[in-house]
């Protein structure tokens, strides 16, 4: 084999080395602790599962109660990891940045032999998106979703092709992929619509043995599953009946309800803008030029049946999930658009950069069409003039310089392995400077030196009144692994004049300066700086500090 090809041939696993490194250094020097309530709650859920408390039935009152509670897939295998390594940040989350890095291995598994130059591209695409590495940080379940909306996709594709009883053996673990991902989120539904439609294509053409063993394993899960529901609740469809009520909550806060003028801009632009504010805009300009391939005398790598029908598949897959995304609702008894935040595009990401990484291969392979990417990226910049920007100029340099008369023609045809992992590896390099970027950023959350402070000065045998921020208020428990000690108390700083003082007690004021000057907290929840915290207690001492942390008692 000579050198360019086995270049090729290894370019999957020196691309999947590299981002892996790269997810576990952001995992790790980017890491803020917990993000909101829902991580939050999760942790608790973990903590109640391990120590026997949990309950699996609606609360005492009978009355619909939160939706995260039934995704136990979330918060299952946690639970497991605080049996091993205790209850702590690092145990909290490494359930999604293992979800995270499986993701990467099952596309470099599926393809990094049949079509590598897709593997490496893919996992670029898929692994260095910003706000994937982002997720792996959060005890959120966007990613462990991904990971089962995936799988399940892949057992789908492979079992379609298989015979016999692996066709059966694939049926299963596509029905039990699927209420793996129900376990962890609702939006397994975005893949939905695109199911069906095999399906009936299938049913058509009389390949019907996948699809029978898939919808038999289903039945079975599923009927355990709502029967579980009627035996703790009374009620098969409670989690539907659950999803429901929680709309009806947050009505104020939706299109219909409560910004019906906003929502033509939500059914038009706001899409395309967040796909473009993101930073798949590099993606989706890829992913159009892989709908139109190049032709098969450009795929050294045989153009076989299984590689086109491949390429069809993720595409219809991500047009069919970004339909859902751009026009479905939450509701099934009205229409509610779905949030368009980036972290419920998870489901999109795999299709998209797989279907994307075919469009790269195409253009790595030929030397064509490089330099119109390039010029599709500039407008991209153009048009977002944001931090995405910052990536779309940067992959346009990168496409252009490939496109150059000395690379596209000199070295593509004398070593095209090299010419191909230049394109990957400077795509890569382009993708990795948001998230370089962040990890050169301070803290916005100070969870760290606030756990140390917590952990070294405010512990037993210590008594006392603690004031704190209305966001720690929230979560203080899970510093004290939810056993905080029965003589320490905590509040609201604006409590600060209501609070009575028990003989023998402290007063502390504990106060994050990194917090208090997040932008997504003093938005809503924190309507108050560090230095008018500060006035409200003008008999104070400082005991410690750490970093932006800082702990007075007061007089």
């Amino acid at each position: 084999m000579n050198p360019s090809a086995r270049l090729l041939r290894l370019l999957p696993t020196l691309t999947l080395g590299l981002v892996t490194l790269v997810t576990l250094a952001y995992f790790v020097g980017a890491h803020e602790g917990l993000y909101a309530l829902d991580d939050y709650y999760y942790a608790r859920y973990a903590q109640q599962l391990l120590t026997g408390s949990f309950h699996l039935g609606p609360d005492p009152l009978r009355q619909l109660h939160d939706p995260l509670h039934e995704r136990w897939l979330i918060f299952g295998p946690v639970a497991g990891f605080y049996a091993l390594l205790g209850i702590n940040i690092w145990s909290t989350t490494l359930w999604p940045l293992l979800a995270t890095l499986a993701c990467l291995g099952l596309i470099w598994a599926a393809y990094r032999r049949r079509q590598p130059l897709v593997a490496s591209g893919a996992l670029v695409l898929l692994g260095l998106h910003y706000f994937s590495l982002d997720l792996s940080t959060y005890l959120y379940p966007d990613n462990v979703n991904m990971l089962a909306c995936l799988g399940a996709a892949l057992a789908l594709l492979r079992g379609r092709r298989a015979a016999g009883r692996a066709a059966v053996g694939w049926g299963g673990a596509f029905a039990g992929l699927n209420l793996a991902a129900l376990l962890c989120k609702e939006t397994v539904v975005f893949y939905a619509p695109f199911y069906l439609t095999l399906l009936l294509l299938d049913a058509a053409r009389g390949r019907r043995r996948f699809w029978l063993a898939a919808a038999g394993a289903g039945a079975l899960l599923l009927g355990a599953y709502l029967a579980f529901y009627q035996w703790q609740t009374h009620d098969a469809l409670y989690r539907l009946h659950l999803i429901e009520h929680t709309n009806e909550v947050l009505a104020d806060g939706n299109y219909l309800a409560g910004n019906r003028a906003a929502l033509w801009h939500r059914l038009t632009l706001a899409p395309l803008q967040v796909l473009l504010g993101t930073g798949l805009g590099l993606a989706g300009l890829l992913a159009v030029g892989a709908a139109f391939p190049l032709g098969a005398a450009l795929a050294p790598e045989k153009a076989t049946e299984s590689v086109s029908d491949d390429r069809r598949f993720w595409l219809g897959l991500a047009l069919s999930t970004l339909a859902v995304y751009w026009l479905g609702s939450t509701s099934l008894t009205s229409y509610n658009p779905i949030s368009l935040v980036p972290r419920m595009l998870t489901p999109l990401l795999p299709p998209l950069c797989l279907v994307a990484a075919s469009g790269l291969a195409d253009a790595l392979r030929s030397g064509r069409r490089l330099g119109l990417y390039a010029a599709g990226l500039v407008l991209l910049a153009a048009l977002d003039r944001g931090s995405a920007a910052v990536l779309y100029a940067g992959g346009a340099a990168v496409l252009a310089g490939l496109s150059l008369p000395l690379l596209r023609h000199r070295m593509r045809r004398e070593r095209p392995g090299r010419y191909a992992a230049f394109g990957v590896l400077g795509l890569a390099a382009v993708l990795a400077l948001r998230p370089g970027y962040r990890l050169l950023k301070p803290s916005v959350s100070g969870h760290f030196p606030q756990a140390r402070v917590i952990d070294q000065a405010l512990q037993p045998p210590r008594r006392g009144v603690v004031f704190v921020d209305d966001y720690l208020i929230g979560n203080y428990d899970f510093y004290y692994r939810f056993r905080v000690p029965a003589g320490l108390r905590f509040r609201r700083y604006w409590a600060r004049d209501s609070v009575q003082l028990l003989p023998g007690d402290t007063a502390w004021l504990l106060l994050n300066r990194a917090a208090l000057r997040n932008p997504e907290l003093t938005r809503k929840l924190l309507r108050y700086s560090p230095d008018s915290v500060l006035r409200w207690y003008p008999r104070r001492r400082l005991l410690r500090q750490d970093g932006p942390v800082e702990l007075y008692q007061i007089q």
